[in-house]
């Protein structure tokens, strides 16, 4: 059977969710959510695909799942792609992907939409300085990390990887260059050069060209 995505291009969360599904050749489809045009915030989509009114959202035979790390976890525990090589591997790439969902991507998404898809004269520029900040100390934490290596976690790509480079390869700015950072930059050439890799905009519905 046939996995569904519901996720649309702009999402970076989608994204992890959908690289994981694509590199690991699964056979899935995408669902293209409308969420400039309020599709997550409708009665309609709460009740009957994600209460939380979020995507991604993940629908595999019988099982429904909500949030990037979880469908993540769930399909490395599923099909056995990208979820280490062992306990002290398991923990550590739930290490990385908890601290993208607090520090990395759960800043830098907001920080993308504040900056490009927001009319210009709302958006708020303390807020955007002040989320750039947090967002240049997390870029070094990564960084640092990966000075040596060429994967986030062992020896090969993981669900560690997927979740970091979330937002990383969207070309609106909102203040990452790679040439700042080497070690990144290299790490995301290695995810890049991975079979089957595809920008979020070629691999999930919807793009801002969309909506031009």
């Amino acid at each position: 059977m046939t996995i569904q995505l519901y996720c649309f291009g702009e999402s970076g969360h989608s994204y992890k969710a959908a690289l994981a599904l694509e590199l690991a050749g699964l056979d899935w489809q995408p669902v293209k959510v409308d969420f400039f045009n309020g599709e997550t915030r409708t009665p309609e989509y709460r009740a009957n695909v994600n209460e939380m009114g979020e995507a991604p959202v993940l629908v595999d035979g019988d099982v429904k799942l909500t949030q990037s790390g979880v469908i993540q976890t769930y399909l490395s525990d599923k099909y056995g792609t990208f979820g280490g090589t062992d306990a002290m591997e398991k923990l550590e790439i739930l290490r990385w992907i908890i601290w993208d969902n607090q520090k990395f991507s759960g800043t830098s998404g907001p920080l993308r939409f504040l900056m490009n898809f927001l009319p210009e004269d709302k958006r708020p520029a303390e807020v955007i300085t002040f989320m750039q900040g947090r967002m240049k100390a997390a870029y070094a934490v990564l960084d640092a990390h990966l000075e040596g290596r060429d994967w986030i976690v062992g020896d090969a790509v993981t669900n560690a990887d997927l979740t970091c480079c979330g937002y990383l390869f969207y070309p609106e700015p909102f203040g990452f260059d790679r040439a700042d950072w080497p070690n990144i930059d290299r790490w995301l050439s290695n995810i890049q050069g991975l079979p089957g890799w595809k920008h979020p905009y070629d691999l999930m519905p919807g793009s801002p060209a969309d909506r031009a």
